[in-house]
């Protein structure tokens, strides 16, 4: 799998899910992944195939975090799992080979050991700097690990956390091709803003 640039998580969009999602359709991001942790199944699936609805047929590709039983029924094009979830191998039993299948990562030794795990597609890696997305972030990696790791991987490595545009720059710096980032876009409740924002982005990385 080759880089695909800037990675979008949909995580509770100000102006709603799909259309944070037609928006990143019509921006060209190539990867978005919808995470809703503790979102009941109902409603997740609902939403997940609403925005599959948007995807479908584009050059988008649309990740359902953590569930491949969702990534399944909505006919997702991918799923991402972390460390703690489903084991690879038994996430490729239920969405099977055509399904891009991302690892989260947290460590050199984490990101090392996913190279040579069968069916991993890419992987994420960080936190890369302090973030509040998620309720117990793991350590932050910090910019130095990202560039070892960058260095490594024969996997596409999505740089997380806690990334903005004031500095969005090391993180390209140390390499990273595909940044993630979610407060940044998600915050926003003017569908214009959110547009600007990911086009400013995108330059960034041009």
């Amino acid at each position: 799998m080759d880089n695909f640039g800037l990675y979008v998580i949909l995580t509770r969009p100000a102006i709603g899910h799909v259309a944070a999602a037609e928006i990143a359709v019509r921006r060209g991001v190539r990867m978005l992944q919808l995470r809703e942790k503790g979102m009941p199944d109902g409603e997740l699936l609902r939403i997940a195939r609403e925005v599959r609805a948007v995807t479908r047929g584009t050059a988008t590709r649309f990740i359902i975090n953590d569930r491949p039983d969702i990534a399944a029924l909505c006919d997702a094009d991918g799923v991402h799992v972390g460390q703690d979830d489903l084991p690879v191998a038994e996430v490729r039993r239920i969405v099977g080979d055509r399904m891009i299948v991302g690892l989260s990562t947290h460590s050199v030794v984490q990101a090392t050991e996913a190279q040579s795990l069968p069916g991993v597609d890419y992987i994420g890696f960080g936190p890369v700097y302090p973030t509040t997305t998620k309720a117990v972030p793991d350590p932050v990696v910090g910019t130095t690990l990202l560039k070892k790791v960058l260095g490594f991987s024969r996997l596409p490595v999505v740089a997380i956390g806690g990334i903005f545009p004031e500095n969005i720059a090391a993180v390209i710096d140390a390499g990273a091709r595909n940044p993630c980032l979610v407060r940044y876009f998600m915050e926003p409740p003017d569908p214009a803003e959110v547009e600007r924002r990911i086009a400013c982005v995108q330059r960034m990385l041009a």
